[in-house]
């Protein structure tokens, strides 16, 4: 009944109401000496995050091109550039103070490998609720809602643990171990298998929620005071990417994969997408309509069994580095700055 993009507007009036109460409701926090603001860093860093997304996102579905390999190449030369700007720079976008805690670049690189985690599920179920299970969007939207019951507990379990003297190595080792077990649950889903995939993105998802809620504990519990906002937006940047960087990565092992099982001789649009094929398999004639169809959310779900078991290597091996990672560093961290030699300080959380 409504036009396709007016889903976008939905957020709108609730934008609205924060942009009017926001400046009333909310403390203002400045920083006394914030510096000039490094126009240069600006493009230096989205020419190095948008080649290497890009490349990333062609290579696995298109086979070692030329210019993905050029576009992921340039796109780290960029970064290298960008880093080397935040060094030299007199006022830098990312201040390298940050990184001096013993806490912080662990914290960020787990939390962006958690991102990668948690998006990636959300890439393959929503379409295989709607597109393989055959339920309307809001039946989607609805049985979407189960997995997220078990989340509201997962970060107070993981800061008890921390508080009565458990690691927090060992708590987000743990964690990243549940996520992985979690998709691991999702690469044995079948066609038919609602309550598996629920169950496994309810598991992923705990433990994916117990990890970032400590990390970023972490994180600001280790910044200056005077960088906290700089610290919280480089790990709300750091989880932007790693989310899109699941979407480009796994989403591109899924089509892969997904292509190879289509039938070599349907349609163009058949061989893109799962609802390109579902919609040529109702212009076709009786069985060779549901043939192809019924090929078609297989291949589906194959490619999302295969991305679920690159999921789950990876996040193995953020358990990995985080049980090599966090070992030495306490449930308390002070900041490398003003702070150091407060015995007072604590974690935001309190841990």
């Amino acid at each position: 009944h409504f036009w396709w993009g007016s889903v976008f507007l939905v957020n709108l009036p609730a934008m609205v109401l924060l942009l009017l109460l926001g400046p009333v409701l909310l403390p203002e926090a400045k920083n006394p000496s914030p510096g000039r603001f490094d126009l240069l860093s600006v493009p230096l860093s989205m020419a190095a995050v948008l080649p290497v997304v890009y490349g990333l996102k062609e290579l696995p579905s298109e086979g070692w091109n030329v210019r993905y390999v050029v576009s992921v190449t340039v796109g780290l030369l960029f970064a290298a550039l960008f880093v080397h700007r935040q060094r030299t720079a007199a006022s830098p976008m990312i201040s390298p103070a940050l990184f001096r805690g013993r806490g912080f670049t662990p914290a960020v690189v787990l939390n962006t490998m958690a991102a990668f985690g948690m998006m990636g599920s959300a890439y393959f179920t929503t379409q295989y609720l709607q597109s393989v299970l055959d339920r309307s969007a809001l039946e989607a939207a609805l049985w979407s809602l189960l997995p997220s019951l078990p989340i509201g507990a997962a970060a107070p379990a993981a800061a008890l643990l921390v508080r009565r003297g458990v690691g927090r190595a060992h708590v987000v080792t743990g964690g990243f171990l549940v996520a992985a077990g979690g998709y691991g649950l999702l690469a044995l889903a079948g066609t038919d298998s609602l309550w598996l995939v629920l169950t496994a993105c309810g598991v992923m998802a705990s433990g994916i929620v117990a990890v970032m809620s400590l990390l970023t504990d972490l994180a600001l519990g280790t910044a200056p005071v005077e960088k906290a906002g700089a610290a919280s937006s480089l790990l709300e940047t750091g989880t932007e990417f790693g989310g899109a960087l699941s979407m480009a990565v796994l989403g591109s092992i899924g089509t892969a994969v997904y292509r190879h099982g289509v039938p070599a001789d349907a349609a163009a649009p058949a061989r893109e997408t799962l609802g390109g094929a579902l919609a040529v398999a109702a212009e076709l004639p009786g069985r060779a309509g549901d043939a192809l169809a019924a090929a078609a959310r297989e291949a589906f779900t194959d490619g999302m069994r295969s991305a679920a078991i690159a999921a789950a290597v990876l996040l193995a091996g953020a358990a990995a580095l985080a049980s090599a990672g966090l070992r030495r560093i306490g449930a308390r961290e002070d900041a490398p700055t003003e702070n150091a030699g407060r015995a007072d300080r604590v974690s935001p959380s309190g841990v």
